[in-house]
């Protein structure tokens, strides 16, 4: 007996042993039993394969996670990042037999605290640079009415805005509405401040705070003041943070300044040079007005010097010859065509006497009287005419009737059918038949019928 053989011999009782694949897979099942996790913490590491398949790993102070995220799940989520992000985690564990190790293959992943925040930012840009509310840039007033500002009268910003305004134009209108910059709410007063501005009647808004931190200044990253900004109906200038501050309103607004210094210094037009370009545009109309005066002048003297304009009585000489001409011709033509006018008149009034309804009346009269008898005697002559041939037709036809041989004796002898009898042979026997006589008839039953001898008919 070797050593292995001494040493399974004496093997106490427990747990069956099992190879390491066995193993691995009984382990695989107990994790796949789990279901779903979730798991939060620090993004230490991160590679990205060629594949498309995202490899990284999370941690907390005593603990390290393999992660992985397939091609499908990085597309689905447009997964972007890096060592250092909060992160939330939800997926199923998985086991790798070949190397026993786990990791977690996720499917949803949440940023958590200020990563949220910029993810979330992220998200609202694209949304808003979608819907082109970046490309506005609508022009700035040089010389507005009246300038509103919004912001905090208790802020720095403010304090910078009021110094250069003083040094720009101290007495330039400026409407100020106050807001709480920072904090909860502080979006919605902002907003609320604006559309209170656009509504007063300003030409101008600017939109000031001081610098500060990501999370001071995130009032400025709120959908309530960008769509403020961008339903506004005059300009806007924000002036929010330093140089190296780029907050949601600066890529809304009309135009963006560094800071609230930068604001007052494009917004306020400047007095001094307001000033110089008044006295440079009063000089320039002046040399304009009296260049203008002078080529009058010149034209007017040019006028004077021509011949028509130095006897004005030649300009009227003409026209009166013309005018008198005219005047004898209308004279004449007006005469001639009186005079046309009185013939066809005359012409039409004779006309208008032969047609007088009075009268074409009378002559209508006296035509119905000649007419009246002769119409008369001509339809008593036709009348006559046609009662004479009416007689002789009435005596032709009478002439030729049947029952005008009936009168003379003869009679008609009919079968019961109506049929007229020519021979005694078409009675028979048994047959009843009828005799129409000139006055009425007799019916008669067929006892014997014999036709005539040859020759013996009636004539």
């Amino acid at each position: 007996m070797d050593l292995f053989e001494h040493a399974a011999a004496k093997r106490p009782e427990g747990p069956a042993v099992q190879t390491v694949s066995a193993f691995t897979r009984m382990l695989a099942g107990r994790l796949a039993d789990l279901g779903r996790v979730s798991v939060e913490g620090e993004v230490a590491e991160v590679k990205c394969a060629a594949s498309g398949h995202m490899y990284f790993a999370v941690k907390d102070a005593n603990a390290q996670l393999s992660c992985i995220a397939w091609k499908s799940t990085v597309q689905r989520l447009k997964l972007q990042i890096k060592p250092g992000d909060q992160l939330v985690l939800h997926g199923k564990i998985d086991v790798y037999q070949p190397q026993g190790k786990y990791s977690l293959i996720v499917d949803r992943v949440e940023r958590q605290g200020l990563g949220a925040l910029l993810a979330r930012l992220e998200k609202l840009k694209e949304e808003l640079q979608a819907k082109g509310w970046f490309d506005r840039k609508r022009p700035l007033p040089r010389l507005p009415r009246m300038i509103g500002v919004v912001t905090s009268r208790d802020t720095a910003g403010w304090q910078d805005f009021q110094k250069t305004h003083a040094q720009r134009w101290p007495l330039f209108p400026l409407r100020l509405a106050h807001a709480r910059v920072q904090g909860k709410g502080s979006a919605d007063l902002v907003a609320r401040a604006i559309d209170r501005l656009a509504a007063s009647g300003v030409d101008l808004i600017c939109v000031i705070r001081g610098g500060g931190s990501l999370e001071d200044l995130w009032t400025f990253n709120e959908l309530a003041v960008a769509e403020a900004v961008f339903r506004c109906p005059v300009p806007v200038i924000s002036g929010v943070g330093h140089q190296s501050d780029m907050t949601l309103i600066d890529l809304v607004a009309d135009h963006r300044a560094h800071t609230p210094t930068d604001a007052a210094q494009v917004a306020v037009p400047e007095r001094a040079a307001f000033l110089e370009a008044l006295e440079r545009g009063d000089e320039h109309l002046s040399r304009a007005f009296e260049r203008v005066l002078e080529e009058r002048v010149q034209a007017l003297a040019h006028l004077a010097s021509r011949p028509v304009l130095r006897d004005a009585h030649n300009l009227l000489v003409g026209p009166r010859d013309r005018l008198q001409s005219l005047e004898s011709k209308l004279i004449h033509g007006a005469g001639r065509s009186i005079q046309a006018s009185g013939a066809l008149l005359a012409a039409l009034a004779n006309r208008l006497i032969g047609c007088d309804p009075a009268l074409k009346l009378e002559q209508g009269r006296s035509r119905i009287e000649t007419l009246g008898p002769r119409l008369s005697g001509a339809l008593a002559q036709n009348l006559e005419g046609r009662q004479q041939r009416l007689e002789l037709v009435t005596r032709g036809l009478k002439a030729l009737s049947p029952l005008a041989v009936l009168d003379r004796g003869y009679s008609i002898t009919r079968d019961s059918k109506g049929q007229a009898l020519r021979a005694a042979s078409d009675a028979k026997v048994g047959a009843k038949i009828e005799t129409i006589l000139a006055a009425g008839r007799v019916r008669s039953l067929v006892e014997s019928a014999q036709d005539s001898p040859e020759g013996e008919g009636v004539e």
